[in-house]
């Protein structure tokens, strides 16, 4: 089995911690999967399911006595999926004060009712941990650095997701039922929008828009939305790890971009499937997008494992200067611009580079990549 970079820390917080354990990752990256590894001994946990009707009726309005009935003499209560249940919050709430002997752990494939503002009630109870596809440092580790380079092509193509990589020529299947089935489910729940013509067109546009500045207007005039409906469907596909984004870095100079974004999936994989475009690496002519992808999606999870409190950001100025990624750490500047081809060359922009005199600029190639996208020790 592959070791999650995150098994010892919930390890650890379930033996000795004193809050509920929060798990929140995409549907399908393998949240049950790793909670049941590490339960594997003991036969004394109580596992409920929010997507089954039972668990939302039995956990919904519940007193503190009608709970301990339900727990019973279980010493640990798992509720995947625990953002279909409504008031969830004040579900985990009621075990947490006034049951301490049980130990709360709760997954979700939404931020917003688990981390968003309906959680309040879990303020200062929880310990919120994150789960993504699989990365490229966890595969490392599973096979060895020198094996998973050389699967690089594959998983710019294909991704990280557990069933994709642990089915070798099953890939585009599963991948479609990926993106037609379980990439809608929770968009649907969170705010009864249907699977409309709209809302492909729009994971169409953002798929196609990776590594570009993205325009709310232009996206709408391509859906047939409007501005506020592009955004609010654009935050809930955040708030369901499908995408992320990242901001414009602006501080010295008049003529940086203020207020812009980018777009990125969390998984390359994904990506592809929305586009139906899973043509090898030497065949493509958005390998330049699928590496930029691929390395700040990696840069993403490396730092949210590790615990880094990096601001990621991107620069460009009215002038087409550009630095494809920025990050910002205890008052230091790391600039990064990627290239695929080894031998591309490039030079840091003078507008930059005089700006900010202190910081330090790299090229991250195929070739050099790894230091990149590995995880750090903490």
């Amino acid at each position: 089995m592959i070791t999650r970079t995150i098994s010892e820390d919930i390890r650890k917080e379930i033996l000795t911690g004193k809050k509920a354990v929060v798990l929140l990752g995409a549907r399908q990256v393998g949240k049950t999967t790793l909670l049941r590894s590490l339960f594997v001994e003991d036969g004394n946990a109580l596992w409920l399911n929010g997507d089954t009707s039972n668990a939302r009726i039995l956990l919904t309005a519940q007193s503190v006595e009608q709970l301990r009935v339900i727990i019973g003499k279980h010493n640990i209560l798992v509720i995947d999926e625990a953002q279909r249940i409504p008031d969830i919050g004040i579900v985990l709430k009621l075990v947490i004060d006034n049951i301490p002997e049980v130990k709360v752990i709760a997954t979700g494939s939404s931020s917003l009712e688990l981390a968003g503002k309906t959680a309040e009630p879990l303020t200062g109870r929880k310990r919120q941990f994150p789960l993504f596809p699989l990365s490229f440092a966890e595969m490392a580790e599973h096979q060895g650095l020198l094996a998973e380079s050389n699967l690089l092509q594959h998983r710019l193509v294909y991704g990280y997701y557990p069933d994709i990589v642990n089915s070798p020529g099953e890939e585009r299947r599963l991948l479609q039922e990926l993106s037609d089935s379980y990439l809608y489910k929770d968009i649907l729940a969170l705010d009864r929008i249907k699977k409309s013509e709209q809302l492909t067109r729009l994971l169409r546009a953002l798929a196609f828009q990776i590594g570009s500045q993205v325009s709310y207007t232009e996206l709408g005039q391509l859906c047939g939305l409007d501005n506020k409906t592009v955004e609010k469907y654009i935050t809930i596909l955040e708030q369901t790890f499908v995408i992320f984004r990242l901001g414009s870095y602006s501080r010295n100079l008049r003529n940086e971009l203020k207020s812009s974004r980018k777009i990125y999936f969390t998984d390359n994989g994904i990506r592809n499937a929305l586009i139906a475009d899973f043509r090898p690496v030497e065949l493509r002519d958005d390998i330049g997008k699928l590496w930029e992808n691929f390395l700040v999606s990696e840069r993403f999870k490396r730092n949210a494992y590790a615990e880094s409190y990096a601001n990621p950001w991107f620069w460009r100025t009215t002038a087409q200067q550009e630095i494809d990624y920025i990050e910002e750490q205890d008052g230091r500047l790391s600039a990064f611009e990627f290239k695929w081809n080894p031998s591309a060359k490039t030079k840091q922009p003078k507008a930059f580079q005089m700006a900010y005199p202190d910081s330090s600029f790299s090229v991250v190639n195929r070739q050099n990549f790894a230091e990149f996208v590995l995880t750090r020790d903490r």
